[in-house]
Order: structure tokens, then C-alpha cells, then sequence
């Protein structure tokens, strides 16, 4: 089954498609870092620019694709940003839209943040986008999935408008229809047994930026939440799942790591500083940050996306960071993906059934 792909960053959602099967016959990013990445990695059909400068192009994949899958921008809608949805990248929810409505392919997949499936400021939106959909002839709907429960060791939540065509109303429960895709997720120490130590093989991209104490401690009951060092990269957790990776790391806004935890099965010195704290002491306490802790480097990032090890990265280190956080993680794309390859096969074998006895009345008609 032929698939289409835009806003395709550095692949992750097509990385998982083309495992579920898809052949991906055109991508197109307007990050010309990320198109490089992609096409070291996938294959030279991404295109980078405007996607509004290809939509000719693309309407001569009418009625010739499967799939069209891909996660616009989401600025405009992020809590990470100032949720305008004046904000010009969030038009391209409708560029997608549109295109759905013109190709006409089996399915879609359209990926975007949180918040644009959960907050009651985008629920106009939400149904607008449905109302499209629907009229466009596809039995659509929405869900907000947390990627730790497909194979993806980060808590990371996003929101999914998936689409089947059909002549019929129908209003999938895409809930149950991922039920049996869903797959618990190794923890961070688990993931990360793949790489070697921190600077050194197949491992070598350190962010370099300093980790510095919170002069203000923001406290919270857990110590990986709240605000205890520097910046907005907060510590992760070895045995359990990161938090989200945002497309802001490569600087102080990226994961911290306890080093001597991860390698040498320490007790996590970040708990111990947040127990002490939360007992009264002070900050003064500690002079500086012990050297155990570090911040992610681009390949750990990626491979708590899911991303291949060996994945070939292009641009600086900083944009790599950029590519990893804007990343679908692959192993949620490949379930996701699954899920809709089965079911346009399934759909394929129903309609082979319904032709099948008209076949059959036919040929018999003919041997008489």
C-alpha cells in the first residue's frame, strides 16, 4: 500500500509506517536539515519547501494512494507556546485536511500536540476539523494517546485524528481499535543498554551545557518535577519513562541524567537533594552540581523516540536535538500504522468477499 507524508520531519512517523508495511511514494518537511536526515535514512522521494508549493503536484496522487499520514505544525497550539491560533503553521491542520478531501486516499493519519485534542479552546476546531473530514466521505475521529503504552519509553501524549473512506456514517472508536496494538514500554535504563557510555562509540553527541542549582527551587513532591536545576531540562527517571523530549533541547532546556544511576546502579542522588531539601535544608548545602550528572546526549534522545541506533543524523548538533523533539516517535507510528494497514486489509478482503459470488454467478452463467 502506497502512503503520502507531509510535514514529515526527520521521519519518525514514516520510519514506523514503512515497518507496518506502507511504501512511502512522496514526503515533504520545509526544515532542510530535517529533509537531509530523511533522506540519508528513508529515501530521496521528501521534497523540501512550502508544502503549499506542491499541492499541484500532489493531485495527481488522486485516487492513487492508501495513505496519507504526517503531523502539521503545532505552535499555534501548544501550552509550550502562546496557543495562537492566529499563529500562520497552524493553518496547515487545514492544508492537511484539504489534501484528504482531494486525494481521496483510503486513510489518514494526521498527528498533532496534546493539547489540540483536550482543551476546551480548541474544541471549535476540533469539530470543524471532523465536520470536514466527514463530508469529505470518511468515517473520522480523534484520540489523545500516550506513547509509553505503544513500545515508546516516554510519557509523551499527543493527539490523533485518524480517518477510513466509506460510503457510511460511522464514527470509529479509535480507543478500542488501538486496544490490541498497544505494547508496554522498556524503562529508560532498558532503552538506553543499547548505546555505549556516554562519549564514547556509538554514543558521542554530549550537550554541553551546564548544570547549574535553581537559586529558587521550585519544589514539588516529586523530584522530577518541579524546577531544581537550571533551565527547563528536569531529571529523568532510570527505571520508569522519560518525560516528553521537546524540540527546545541542545541547550539547558535538555534532559538531565545521573550518570553513576544509569552505569552503576547508584541510588539517584537527585532524590536524595529533593529529600533533603523538602527536609529543611539548604541549597547551600551542595556548592555545585556533583559531576554524575549530565545532560542526554542526541543519540539517548533518540532512542527514547525510537529512532534505529545508527540513525544517520544531519545538521548541527542543535538541530538534530530540534529533528528528535519534533520527531513522532517511530515505534508509536509503526502500532498506529499497524492498525490502519490491518484494517484497510480487512476492508480490501470484505470487498473481494461482496464480488466474489457475483464473480462466481457470472462464471457459472458463462459455463452453462
Amino acid at each position: 500500500m502506497k502512503a503520502i507524508s507531509l510535514f514529515s520531519g526527520a521521519g519518525g512517523l514514516d520510519v514506523g509506517l514503512t515497518e507496518a508495511g506502507f511504501e512511502v511514494v512522496f514526503a515533504n518537511d520545509y526544515d532542510k536539515n530535517a529533509c537531509k536526515t530523511y533522506a540519508a535514512n528513508i529515501g530521496k522521494h521528501i521534497v523540501q519547501g512550502d508544502i503549499d508549493d506542491y499541492k499541484n503536484n500532489l493531485l495527481n496522487f488522486k485516487g492513487k494512494v492508501d495513505l496519507i499520514a504526517g503531523g502539521p505544525p503545532c505552535q499555534g497550539f501548544s501550552v509550550a507556546g502562546k496557543m495562537n491560533p492566529d499563529d500562520p503553521r497552524s493553518k496547515h491542520v487545514w492544508t492537511f485536511a484539504e489534501l484528504v478531501a482531494e486525494i481521496q486516499p483510503n486513510a489518514f493519519i494526521m498527528e498533532n500536540v496534546k493539547a489540540l485534542g483536550t482543551l476546551s479552546k480548541w474544541q471549535p476546531l476540533r469539530q470543524a476539523l471532523l465536520k470536514k473530514f466527514r463530508a469529505a466521505g470518511y468515517a473520522a475521529n480523534f484520540v489523545v494517546l500516550n506513547a509509553s503504552d505503544f513500545d515508546v519509553p516516554q510519557n509523551r501524549y499527543r493527539v490523533f485524528f485518524i480517518g477510513f473512506k466509506t460510503n457510511r456514517i460511522l464514527i470509529p472508536d479509535l480507543n478500542q481499535m488501538l486496544e490490541p496494538y498497544k505494547k508496554r514500554a522498556k524503562t529508560v535504563r532498558e532503552s538506553l543498554s543499547v548505546l555505549d557510555r556516554a562519549g564514547t562509540g556509538n554514543n558521542t553527541g554530549l550537550c554541553k551545557a551546564k548544570i547549574t542549582f535553581a537559586a529558587k527551587p521550585v519544589m514539588r513532591k516529586s523530584a522530577y518535577a518541579g524546577m531544581l536545576f537550571n533551565g527547563a531540562g528536569r531529571p529523568t527517571r532510570i527505571d520508569d519513562y522519560s518525560a516528553t523530549l521537546p524540540a527546545s533541547m541542545g541547550g539547558n532546556k535538555t534532559p538531565i541524567l545521573d550518570a553513576a544511576e544509569l552505569y552503576e546502579n547508584k541510588e539517584s542522588w537527585v532524590e536524595n537533594y529533593h529529600r533533603g531539601l523538602l527536609a529543611g535544608k539548604e541549597t547551600s548545602d551542595c556548592p555545585e552540581v556533583p559531576a554524575r550528572l549530565r545532560r542526554l546526549t542526541y543519540q539517548e534522545a533518540a532512542v527514547l523516540q525510537t529512532f534505529p541506533v545508527g540513525y544517520d543524523w544531519r545538521g548541527s548538533q542543535s538541530a538534530i536535538f530540534k529533528q528528535i523533539g519534533n520527531a513522532v516517535p517511530c515505534n508509536l507510528g509503526y502500532r498506529i500504522g499497524k492498525m490502519v494497514m490491518d484494517c484497510l486489509l480487512q476492508d480490501e478482503v470484505n470487498r473481494l468477499m461482496i464480488a466474489l459470488p457475483h464473480q462466481l454467478e457470472l462464471a457459472h452463467g458463462n459455463f452453462n
